[in-house]
């Protein structure tokens, strides 16, 4: 028998939502031009994430399908690069409003309220 606090949706969500670096990585996957990004640009783009915790963060974020992995082998290094699913773009909207929120009640930044988080360089 399940208990009230396992069925919560916010306590679930919040479970790998809440976990460092998770919410960077999706907007990581978010930014730029390129739908697809390597392993090695979103490392690069995350100052101080360890190849460890990413590579584990971006096992959870597939695992409940808000992000999407493929591999190529067809040239040595093997390639593999992640995306976005439905539901990953769909929690953008989320983020972009915490960044509403955070622009509002903690950090007045006129430079990222002009920007869409899209074209971020940070």
């Amino acid at each position: 028998m399940y208990t009230m606090k396992e069925e919560c949706s916010i306590r679930k969500a919040v479970n790998f939502l809440g976990k460092r670096w998770t919410l960077l990585i999706l907007l990581e996957l978010y930014k730029g031009k390129s739908e697809w990004k390597r392993f090695s640009q979103i490392k690069r783009n995350l100052d101080n994430i360890t190849s460890k915790i990413l590579s584990i963060r971006l096992k959870e974020l597939k695992i409940e399908n808000l992000i999407e992995k493929r591999v190529s082998i067809k040239k040595s290094p093997i390639k593999s690069e992640y995306k976005l699913t439905k539901a990953g773009k769909d929690f953008i909207g989320i983020i972009k409003n915490i960044k509403r929120w955070s622009l509002m009640w903690k950090k007045d930044n006129k430079i990222c309220g002009e920007k869409d988080c899209k074209d971020c360089e940070f």
